[in-house]
């Protein structure tokens, strides 16, 4: 039985929220749409960026947690791989055929240990973050427990203040140890910035990349004095890719909400003072809702309030239109100001979520849209896939 098949099986409504063939405007609501039209000109502008500066761009799957979505950023902008945070984002991916994962964070629990090395013999390559020597022996044993083998990427704080090493030092202890750990090897380095991918000031977040940027040569000096030159240098995101990849020094990306955009990542500025959703990238995720309620002149009610979103960076916006706004929401019902009564019952709004990357973690589905109709469903293959 095909996938399509399959698809046409399910309840629409109870199982999904729509099926291929069907029309936008029967789409059952609150779900997230895709469309895909402005979801591949961003996949594959990334890619075209990304190989005009002879960079590796490695797509961050705990934004879509999707492996539909990673395959199309492999099949259309050429992402090598995928970033993933957690121990059973990466086994989903792995399952899902994605051959080349990193673990972007640190693996200490035995039980989360055992299960990440065990991946290896399942096709892919795996590389995990250490920034604690000790670390080296707990991912060691448990490769020659299972006769695998793992690559390391030694993570360095440069400035986003959570985890990794603070010293050149400590880069090459951790490195050299993982070199000549059995069941290990020392691939390259973890750089990431995310404090600053959200600074609406591109000067401001430059300034942060400068620093990031020299700390990170500190460190690859220091490895190739020590004779253990890292194969890769991994970090950017969104709101920075730009500079990491004019560096010299980084060449492997790590942006992820690009393909998708929200409303926090688009009113960050470029270098022309232009918000990054009105040229660099589009919005290509939606929360669809419909309007249930208009009791009130002024105020329209739609399905989508807090349990199909996230309001951690703030509230979505409603696009393509100025005359009514999203101005709170409770756990099933978000208040739209409409001050002219524009909008009817069974109105359907495409919302722009605040965060794309824990808004997806809520569904277990994307609508994917094209030309009004539906093209495609595809599952959130990692939904709450958090440990």
């Amino acid at each position: 039985m095909n996938a399509m098949t399959q698809l046409n099986q399910l309840d629409v409504g109870f199982d999904v929220p729509a099926v291929p063939g069907m029309d936008e405007s029967q789409i059952q609501t609150p779900c997230l749409i895709l469309d895909l039209d402005a979801l591949e000109r961003n996949i594959k502008k990334m890619g075209d960026y990304a190989k005009a500066h002879g960079m590796r761009h490695r797509s961050h799957g705990k934004m879509h947690k999707s492996v539909d979505v990673q395959k199309l950023q492999e099949k259309l902008g050429g992402s090598v791989g995928v970033c993933c945070q957690k121990v059973s984002e990466a086994e989903v991916f792995v399952h899902g055929g994605i051959k080349d994962v990193l673990v972007s964070n640190q693996v200490r629990d035995p039980a989360k240990i055992d299960r990440l090395a065990r991946l290896p013999a399942l096709g892919s390559r795996i590389i995990v973050c250490v920034d604690d020597l000790a670390n080296i022996a707990e991912l060691s044993e448990a490769t020659q427990k299972h006769g695998t083998q793992l690559d390391i990427f030694v993570e360095i704080d440069c400035g986003a203040g959570r985890c990794g090493v603070t010293s050149s030092e400590a880069v090459v202890k951790i490195a050299q140890a993982a070199e000549a750990a059995p069941g290990l090897s020392f691939a390259g380095i973890q750089a990431y910035q995310g404090a600053m991918q959200h600074i609406d000031s591109y000067a401001a977040r430059r300034e942060k990349l400068d620093i990031a940027i020299a700390i990170v040569k500190d460190a690859v000096e220091a490895l190739d004095a020590a004779g253990l030159k890292p194969g890769l240098v991994s970090g950017g995101g969104t709101g920075s890719y730009y500079f990491e990849a004019n560096s010299g020094v980084y060449n492997e990306l790590q942006c992820g909400s690009y393909a998708f955009m929200d409303a926090d990542y688009g009113r960050i500025l470029d270098q022309d003072g232009k918000r990054i959703d009105k040229g660099e990238w589009e919005n290509a995720l939606f929360i669809l809702t419909s309007v249930m309620s208009h009791a009130k002149a002024d105020r329209a009610i739609c399905d989508a309030g807090l349990k199909a979103q996230s309001v951690d960076s703030g509230l979505p916006f409603i696009y393509g239109r100025d005359d009514v706004k999203y101005i709170k929401c409770s756990d099933e019902h978000g208040v739209i100001e409409d001050a002219d009564g524009a909008l009817k019952i069974n109105d359907k709004l495409r919302l722009v979520p605040g965060h794309c990357d824990p808004t997806c973690n809520i569904h277990d589905w994307y609508v994917g849209v094209r030309n009004g109709k539906v093209e495609t469903v595809w599952p959130v293959s990692a939904r709450g896939k958090a440990y």
